[in-house]
């Protein structure tokens, strides 16, 4: 195990930390490490002496270190450019034709003002995950302005994000 610890830390240090955003899988391992952690744990207090204990606590508290980490990690970077990959695996799903709006297309950019009119109810997307869309904190929408998907604060009408050319 210590090995394997060894070589996730190696690896994660030569990676790029825009590379080392966490899908879904790599948190489920995490977690499975830390129930593996757990049981060695148990084990230890039964069948060995303190020291056993004391280096199984340690492996447990680098586990759920690790772990809250990636997590961490994967509500900055995922999401950013991860639906890159997804749609040139499955383009049909993110080709959903042509779209317009009744008005004309923006270049808008973070930190721009836009009006309610175009982050209406009719322009949200509903399950951005299915698009592997960063999850929008509160007060946030994932919204499609033509082939661009816009990440937008309803409270202030400000643009937080803006993927272009998100649809083909």
């Amino acid at each position: 195990m210590r090995k394997l610890m060894l070589t996730a830390l190696l690896a994660a240090t030569l990676m790029p930390a825009a590379a080392s955003a966490q899908s879904n899988a790599e948190l489920r391992r995490d977690r499975q490490d830390i129930r593996s952690e757990q049981r060695d744990l148990r084990d230890a207090r039964r069948f060995g002496d303190r020291r056993d204990i004391r280096d199984r606590r340690g492996d447990l508290r680098d586990a759920r270190q690790e772990y809250r980490e990636d997590l961490r990690d994967r509500g900055r970077a995922f999401g950013r450019n991860d639906w890159r990959g997804g749609r040139d695996r499955n383009p049909g799903f993110y080709n959903r034709g042509t779209w317009n709006a009744p008005f004309r297309y923006n270049t808008f950019r973070p930190g721009a003002r836009i009006s309610s009119g175009f982050y209406g109810s009719r322009y949200v997307i509903a399950d951005p995950w299915r698009y592997r869309l960063r999850r929008p904190a509160y007060g946030q929408r994932w919204i499609r302005h033509y082939n661009d998907v816009i990440l937008v604060n309803t409270r202030r009408g400000v643009v937080v994000d803006v993927n272009r050319g998100f649809y083909r």
